[in-house]
């Protein structure tokens, strides 16, 4: 079944592109209706207009308060006829009156292996650290930042001459290979939220890809 997907952006939108590779492929059955930035420069908003995508920029800054820059975003997205939300790098925090008539029905990617190194710079705080392990998170969203239930995680070596430029670029490669994958699921009506456990139907217990847990699947283990 396709669903009707809408994106959040705030700068290059190099996950928004792997989102758009994966449905221009057919490895992803979704039909973006619209992507939204908050900046005017954000490259997302370019790519998504070479794809023949609808775009929108609402600038954060002009509106004193976050509840009505949501209510904003809330109107354009049910104009879209939008089913689900995906932030891909974006950078605000959303309020309730964004979640709630979107609730359970709004994902989002994070540079790192949650509960760990929430917030910003993830991939520095990780190089920091000295992880031996780093990665990434393909969650839903709630009221608390990167807080919400797990969908997948991928996960990639960290080395000692890391830093947080060549970690997250490691990182960012597995993050354009899950997000497809945790909204093809999503839009297949495989995943299923247990209190904090998210449950994936059908999903194999055998690690697959790069650690990746659920594992991916073709095409996303190529």
């Amino acid at each position: 079944m396709t669903i009707a997907l809408g994106v959040l952006v705030s700068g290059s939108g190099s996950n928004l592109q792997a989102i758009l590779d994966r449905v221009a492929d057919g490895g992803l059955d979704a039909d973006i209706r619209i992507v939204i930035a908050n900046k005017p420069d954000a490259q997302g908003l370019e790519r998504a207009r070479k794809a023949g995508i609808a775009t929108a920029c609402v600038r954060h800054d002009e509106f004193p308060e976050r509840a009505t820059f949501d209510g904003e975003l809330v109107r354009l997205l049910r104009e879209a006829g939008v089913e689900l939300v995906a932030l891909a790098g974006f950078m605000r925090i959303l309020t309730p009156v964004f979640l709630t008539p979107f609730a359970g029905r709004v994902v989002n990617i994070h540079p790192a292996l949650l509960p760990a190194c929430p917030g910003l710079r993830a991939q520095g705080q990780q190089a920091d650290h000295g992880v031996r392990l780093a990665g990434c998170t393909v969650h839903f969203v709630d009221e608390q930042m990167d807080h919400g239930p797990v969908i997948i995680q991928a996960a990639v070596p960290a080395y000692p001459d890391d830093d947080e430029a060549s970690l997250g670029a490691r990182i960012l490669e597995m993050e354009h290979r899950i997000y497809p994958q945790a909204l093809h699921w999503i839009a297949q009506g495989r995943v299923r939220v247990e209190g904090r456990q998210v449950v994936v139907r059908d999903a194999s217990r055998t690690m697959g890809a790069l650690w990746a847990n659920p594992p991916l699947e073709p095409p996303f283990d190529s």
